[in-house]
């Protein structure tokens, strides 16, 4: 392989939180990096939004992080 050529992975993830979207997409994140080393960005594929009693219940996002491999 090429001196600096690298190899990255994409896992899908599922995040929410009471609060907000921008909140679900902190929670997943911070859970993400707690088990993958080397994450170079995020992509929010989806937001949706859970509702009890006709109100917002939850903000939920479907998240790609992207890791890059080592070794």
């Amino acid at each position: 392989m090429a001196d600096g050529s690298q190899v990255a992975r994409v896992t899908h993830i599922i995040a929410e939180s009471p609060v907000s979207f921008e909140e679900a997409i902190k929670v997943g994140f911070v859970r993400a990096a707690k088990t993958l080393r080397g994450i170079t960005g995020l992509r929010v594929v989806e937001q949706r939004v859970s509702v009890k009693d006709n109100k917002i219940d939850n903000y939920r996002v479907k998240m790609e992080v992207i890791f890059v491999l080592e070794g």
